[in-house]
């Protein structure tokens, strides 16, 4: 089975060279050239990957990226030369997956895709992540947070906290492993379903987003703790 990517790509050059590469490696490729254009695209048919451009004509891959989500969850892997626009895409509730940096080398990009379709397969025929205890129990409480696992809901003080997917996955590993220390490769390996190749601003962006959410002072977090050149802990509250 073929799997469909769509390229969101103003740069006609990159584009090509994408869509080449990609075809070669045995992906079907359609190329949007501006955010509009994408949104049409994602209207007549259904992609397993889009990689999208942040610097788009038209609309930019911000509101792209806002649209898309709202309608679809399909993975999206961002193409940035601006670092603090990653940030954003990723850990402002944007809902990209994954991001990769301008320059980039091809080898890079296919690698990326593949660990993206690899871990959509993976949840497709989903078993628990195996660093997770076996629990009978679904609702967990720490603190003020009360944390359902079968209904993806966190509550603070019974107010509902809006998190994305990874973030929810995240709080979900410490929660139901309160004495357990992890290291990014483990968060990353858990979470992401793929082996941790360094990329530590990912890591760091959703632990920062996730402690704005649930802390009182996210600088001076109690859920999440740091220990500085391991990981990261539940707190105990």
């Amino acid at each position: 089975m073929y799997h469909k990517i769509l390229i969101v790509e103003d740069d006609v050059y990159i584009s090509n060279m994408v869509h080449e590469r990609l075809t070669i490696e045995g992906y079907e490729v359609t190329a949007a050239f501006n955010g509009e254009e994408a949104l049409k695209k994602l209207n007549e048919q259904t992609f397993d990957v889009i990689i999208l451009d942040l610097m788009l004509p038209k609309m930019d891959g911000m509101e792209c990226l806002k649209i898309i989500r709202s309608k679809s969850m399909v993975p999206v892997l961002i193409m940035s030369a601006k670092g603090e626009d990653v940030d954003k895409a990723i850990g402002l509730g944007f809902g990209a997956d994954d991001y990769i940096s301008k320059p980039f080398s091809m080898i890079e990009l296919i690698a990326r895709v593949k660990a993206i379709i690899r871990r959509e397969t993976h949840h497709s025929n989903s078993k628990e992540s195996e660093l997770e205890d076996e629990t009978k129990t679904n609702i967990f409480s720490i603190g003020d947070l009360t944390v359902d696992i079968k209904n993806f809901s966190v509550k603070k003080q019974d107010k509902e906290i809006n998190l994305t997917a990874k973030e929810f996955n995240i709080l979900k590993i410490f929660i139901t492993n309160p004495n357990r220390v992890f290291t990014k490769t483990q968060l990353y390996q858990a979470v992401w379903q793929d082996d941790y190749h360094g990329d530590e601003n990912v890591i760091n962006v959703h632990i920062r987003r996730l402690r704005e959410k649930i802390e009182d002072d996210p600088s001076q977090p109690m859920y999440i703790k740091t220990l500085w050149g391991i990981g990261y802990k539940l707190g105990d509250l």
